[in-house]
């Protein structure tokens, strides 16, 4: 059977997701870069570790969590399943923008690094004064802008599968890497300046991360109505699937819609309460600093009214 778009050919067993999990050797370029991402961030945790420092295991968790699903995504059988079925592509797409995102920034892999990484010295430009220097940079500003990021969620999905942009990328194996890639960028880009605990230069109030999350969801729902009303193919990709899967385009066009429509839901819910929860503790932390120097305060005037009592005492005694 042919492999989508690819030239490819493989034997896929009849469509069924609890045989399709086994790895497969389809995608070393996201098997790579899984391995790195692991091993660079294990060596953080244990360069901490070794000097006495504490990382928190559930960011270690959510990281590597994050990780795995993009190589459960891009690395079994998935991944092959889909290159020939619109629904099981979609799967994909929302999980790289919508899901592994979130873990992966949950984990805190910049602040690891600024923590990790040696001071390169005065005067010198090691890895992290260059990480710093990018941090700090008028691109990240602007790329982390709601006026860049919101639109580019938004044509991430209008723009590539209402033009005949997506066919074209999917024709070639880089250009469908290229595509995955894309999907993990964008979803990185979109909730770094809304949940992610990384330094950054955007960082407005909670009220209005909030309100950024929730600009591109309609939109976003409104893309998966689309594909679940259309009559005819959108892509011409997965306008004919083999006939050893039984699927009618159509109906698994609608699935992918579906997918699309009710997929948003779960990471906006994830979303949501780590933004409630990062707001109370900072809250929290607002109020001890308060209490602190209420308590500093409260000392001083106290100081200063015994010295006050002190100099009436002496003066009634002289």
């Amino acid at each position: 059977m042919e492999h989508g778009g690819h030239g490819m050919h493989m034997d896929l067993p009849p469509f069924t997701l609890g045989r399709g999990l086994a790895f497969s050797a389809g995608d070393p370029f996201f098997l790579t870069g899984c391995l790195v991402l692991l091993a660079l961030y294990g060596w953080g945790v244990l360069r901490l570790r070794l000097r006495g420092d504490h990382w928190s295991p559930g960011r270690t968790a959510a990281f590597a969590t994050g990780v795995l699903t993009v190589g459960a995504t891009m690395c079994t059988r998935l991944n092959d399943y889909g290159m020939v079925l619109f629904s099981v592509h979609m799967v994909q797409h929302m999980i790289l923008s919508m899901l592994s995102p979130i873990l992966l920034l949950l984990g805190a892999p910049v602040t690891l690094a600024l923590r990790a990484l040696p001071a390169a010295g005065r005067g010198r430009l090691g890895p992290r004064e260059l990480l710093v220097r990018l941090l700090h940079s008028r691109f990240v500003r602007y790329a982390t802008h709601p006026a860049f990021t919101i639109p580019l969620f938004v044509a991430s999905l209008y723009g590539l599968y209402f033009t005949p942009l997506f066919d074209t990328l999917m024709a070639t194996g880089a250009g469908h890497i290229a595509m995955m890639v894309h999907f993990l960028a964008v979803g990185l880009v979109f909730f770094w300046p809304i949940m992610g605990v990384d330094p950054g230069p955007h960082r407005p109030g909670y009220v209005m991360r909030m309100l950024e999350l929730f600009a591109g969801m309609p939109f976003h729902a409104f893309f998966g109505i689309a594909l679940m009303m259309a009559s005819e193919p959108m892509v011409t990709t997965f306008a004919h699937p083999a006939a050893s899967l039984g699927v009618d385009p159509l109906d698994d066009q609608t699935s992918a819609g579906g997918i699309a429509w009710a997929f948003s839901e779960v990471p906006s819910v994830i979303v949501l309460v780590a933004l409630l929860f990062q707001w109370y503790m900072s809250e929290q932390r607002q109020a001890r600093r308060s209490d602190r120097a209420a308590d500093r305060d409260g000392d001083a005037e106290l100081v200063a009214y015994n010295a006050y009592l002190a100099s009436l005492d002496a003066r009634g005694r002289g």
